[in-house]
């Protein structure tokens, strides 16, 4: 974990789950953490954590489905650190239903949050990276980017077209940058919890507590990336509970 050590991460969605995990992993490895997320609260609680355990943490309120608000907290990880080294894009919304219901404002928000929150974090980080000749975008999608099932139609299509543009971005990188999608499965967080849909939810959390890993799984997978050599690129990785088919 040497390579982790002192490196500018910025954390979008960082207040819970996935995001708060690798926040506080990644500090414990010695890099110096950005966070936002639109609830403020739970994000000075994560500073102040860090900072008692002597890390470096700071963090914005940020709402992805505002481009000036990522490029803020892209911009306050130069202002504080001096450089940015990884934007982690984290922050993920999956209110999901079947598309009979019609839940139009629901399949909005995951575009506006899935899809444009990761392309602004892309606007934002790309001219850093390319100005400085290094940087990582690390992009959390989901399984259910290389599948989908009944109620997943547009959850589903959000977490094909982030697999389709990091690949896009990838490409375009060249030798300087690096790109990884890691795709979780079933992890233990409140994020099914924001299902609208009643019997849907009620599956679904279900399902979570039944079979779900904890959120450090994903957290390390991400250490694992950012801790390679500059020169080595870990293009995708899946982590789902063995018990998920």
């Amino acid at each position: 974990m040497s390579e982790i050590e002192g490196k500018i991460v910025v954390i979008t969605g960082a207040s819970s789950g996935i995001g708060a995990a690798t926040a506080l992993f990644l500090a414990e490895k010695g890099a110096w953490v950005v966070l936002g997320a639109r609830r403020l609260e739970p994000l000075v609680g994560l500073v102040d954590r860090i900072r008692a355990a002597g890390g470096q943490a700071e963090c914005v309120e940020t709402d992805v489905t505002r481009q000036d608000d990522v490029a803020n907290l892209v911009r306050r990880a130069q202002e504080r650190f001096g450089r940015l080294d990884v934007l982690l894009s984290n922050a993920g919304v999956g209110p999901i239903s079947p598309l009979d219901n019609l839940r139009v404002s629901e399949w909005e928000q995951m575009v506006d949050v899935n899809i444009k929150g990761v392309l602004y974090g892309i606007a934002a980080a790309l001219p850093v990276f390319r100005a400085q000749g290094s940087g990582h975008f690390v992009t959390v999608a989901s399984t259910a980017g290389m599948k989908t099932v009944p109620t997943q139609a547009v959850y589903s299509g959000t977490k094909f077209a982030v697999r389709a543009i990091c690949e896009g971005l990838r490409q375009e990188a060249g030798s300087q940058l690096r790109v990884t999608l890691i795709s979780p499965g079933a992890i233990r967080t409140p994020f099914v919890e924001g299902i609208g849909e009643p019997d849907v939810r009620a599956r679904y959390v279900g399902l979570r507590d039944e079979i779900a890993i904890d959120p450090i799984a994903i957290a390390e997978a991400i250490a694992f990336a950012i801790g390679q050599p500059a020169n080595v690129d870990v293009g995708e990785i899946v982590v789902r509970p063995t018990a998920q088919a």
